[in-house]
């Protein structure tokens, strides 16, 4: 397996390299006479666009999709649908002096440890440029999500250790930053400001919604939703932890306290997260995803060669000093693939009802 596709029904595969000519993806599984256009995925396409912010990198890419294939008149036929998206913004020579040097913090060292070759233009295959192929690939997934009344609402929960106090659903497209707190947008921005200034980094904090899932979606035992979902986002490379519900602060309450007591209107609270033994208990589903500082950062860095030799480095040029809020939609992303999955996964069941 090269584990370059996700999903068993709806079947996402990317391909492509920051620095070359084009990367895109293939989705095989999905329904037909779904709406489908250039213009549904540019909307998600743009709110990861590079470029756009203030913890953006100034690389400059349009990020206009095409459709190869799978659709026509403008409606998704049940084949493989093919997207493309050009890279227009590469210089590659920026990375001729890093070639033979591993950047801490990034895919260099592994990439070699397993290939014996790496693509060392922007980490090639394990660049953040990959997931503008997820993004595209997830807008078709909420055509799917959308047969089943599902919306997921991403947004920047804490960036730089300053974190979200209030929650407006309307503020969230209104800043930079996906943030659903206007104050706390602000700090983010300054903290952001600081942070540049001294060459280093920030990481954060992207928590997701799902409204409208319902009950009776996942799989026994290895396929449950929840452990899925930790694997979709897991796969971005800068998410180092995912909690569903209350997460890692279940370990300190009581089971009084974790339990959501039933009652004929629902339930009382939502410590599951939406998901009770692996499957959607038809309650608002909650993902917390943990993304680390970008590793690319100005400050001086002790490393090695290819050969093994020490090296000093700081590393120059066009990098993000957040991967928040650009990562927001990817992560909003592999949601939607799972989902989409999962919903195409249970019309298998209910049919033979």
């Amino acid at each position: 397996m090269s584990g370059n596709t996700f999903g068993r029904i709806f079947r996402v595969t990317t391909w492509g390299e920051s620095h070359g000519p084009a990367l895109g993806a293939v989705i095989d599984g999905c329904p037909p006479r779904l709406p489908l256009t250039t213009a549904d995925i540019a909307v998600e396409l743009a709110k990861r666009r590079p470029g756009g912010g203030l913890a953006s990198t100034t690389r400059r890419e349009p990020d206009a999709v095409e459709i190869l294939s799978g659709v026509f008149a403008d409606q998704t036929t049940g084949t493989p649908i093919s997207l493309i998206i050009y890279n227009k913004d590469a210089k590659i020579e920026a990375y001729e002096p890093l070639k033979e040097i591993f950047r801490p913090g990034h895919g260099d060292f592994t990439y070699q440890a397993k290939y014996g070759i790496r693509d060392y233009r922007g980490g090639g295959r394990s660049s953040a440029r990959e997931t503008a192929a997820r993004v595209a690939a997830g807008a078709v997934a909420q055509k799917v999500l959308d047969t089943g009344g599902i919306r997921v609402l991403a947004y920047t929960l804490e960036l730089g250790g300053v974190r979200a106090q209030t929650f407006d659903w309307t503020e969230i497209d209104q800043n930079q930053f996906y943030c659903p707190d206007s104050e706390a947008a602000a700090s983010m921005a300054a903290r952001v400001q600081d942070i540049k200034k001294q060459g280093d980094s920030l990481g954060g904090i992207v928590e997701v919604r799902v409204q409208g899932c319902p009950a009776g979606l996942g799989e026994p035992v290895f396929d449950k939703l929840d452990a899925v979902l930790a694997q979709a986002v897991m796969s971005i490379g800068a998410v180092k932890g995912v909690e569903i519900g209350a997460g890692f602060a279940a370990a300190r309450l009581t089971g009084s306290e974790h339990n959501d007591p039933l009652t004929p209107k629902g339930f009382v609270s939502n410590n599951a997260g939406g998901i009770l033994a692996g499957i959607s208990n038809g309650d608002e589903i909650i993902v917390r995803a943990a993304v680390k500082p970008i590793p690319s950062i100005a400050k001086l860095q002790q490393t090695i060669d290819q050969h093994g030799q020490p090296q000093t480095i700081s590393i120059a040029g066009r990098h993000d000093i957040s991967a928040i809020p650009r990562i927001t939609p990817v992560i909003a992303a592999m949601v939607k693939l799972t989902l989409a999955d999962f919903l195409l996964r249970q019309k298998a069941v209910t049919c033979s009802r």
